[in-house]
């Protein structure tokens, strides 16, 4: 497994991404299908080009999805997000896409904006995102595009068609990239549906893209693991105390009996 992580954290430095191949099974995946088909009825397509016109997204996904959790902490994807992100980093953004016949190319974009910061790229790296597969990503249904190596280009580089690289993979597995690759949802010119899974996630002092705190109510964060938690964002950067609310660890909102390091015998008073 250690030789495994080092592989697809070289893959991410110099590619500026990797694919962990059959992660998931038949029967978790149906899991994510069956809670998310309440959403994916051909009702509400995307309201722009971005969002895809021929394409159906799913936010708040752990407000209506719970088995979402395992993949956002998932122990294959884990210790590539704490090799390459500082301590208390947080999920950005967690949402599902399907994309439906007739989909166009998604513009080329990076999900690492840096949180409007003027540090244009190169740059180091803010943000690590995944894209699960639910479906097969075939030549022709939409699977993603990725441009290697685009991580280190500065920011008005544009790709030619030959450094653009299609990510073929079987459902299950998991496209793990640096939030500065240049990446988009491809065209499908097929006759079937592609929907896939989109956690990101940010270092803990940016702004999360998605408002995890309102997006996912405190009652149902108080549900999942304290990792979850932490990634919504019930937790502070330590050392310091950056996030608190009302002068308190904000674990206190959903956990009344939180009790934080000042009475923890291992740590420093704070």
């Amino acid at each position: 497994m250690a030789n495994d992580v080092a592989a697809h954290l070289d893959a991410i430095r110099i590619d500026g991404f990797c694919v962990l191949e059959g992660v998931l099974d038949a029967a978790e995946i149906n899991a994510v299908k069956a809670e998310f088909a309440p959403y994916l009825k051909g009702e509400h397509m995307g309201r722009n080009d971005f969002e895809g016109l021929q394409s159906e997204r799913i936010y708040a996904l752990l407000a209506k999805a719970p088995s979402m959790a395992a993949l956002i902490e998932h122990p294959r994807v884990l210790p590539l997000l704490d090799a390459l992100l500082p301590k208390n980093y947080l999920l950005s953004a967690a949402l599902a896409i399907n994309v439906h016949p007739g989909e166009t190319p998604q513009p080329f974009h990076i999900d690492d904006g840096a949180g409007g910061l003027p540090l244009p790229k190169p740059r180091p790296m803010f943000g690590v995102s995944t894209i699960w597969a639910l479906d097969d990503f075939t030549a022709t249904n939409g699977a993603t595009e990725v441009v290697p190596g685009s991580q280190h280009w500065p920011a008005d580089r544009e790709p030619r068609p030959s450094e653009i690289h299609k990510v073929l993979m079987q459902a299950g597995s998991v496209l793990v990239f640096d939030g500065r690759l240049l990446h988009r949802g491809g065209a499908n010119t097929s006759t079937a549906p592609r929907l896939a899974v989109t956690p990101q996630y940010c270092a803990p002092g940016l702004r999360q893209i998605e408002n995890m705190v309102l997006a996912v109510p405190p009652k149902t964060a108080a549900r999942y693991s304290e990792h979850i938690q932490s990634l919504l964002g019930y937790n502070v950067i330590e050392p310091g105390f950056m996030g608190y609310v009302d002068g308190v660890h904000p674990k206190k909102l959903i956990n009344a009996d939180y009790r934080g390091r000042k009475y923890r015998k291992d740590l420093p008073a704070s």
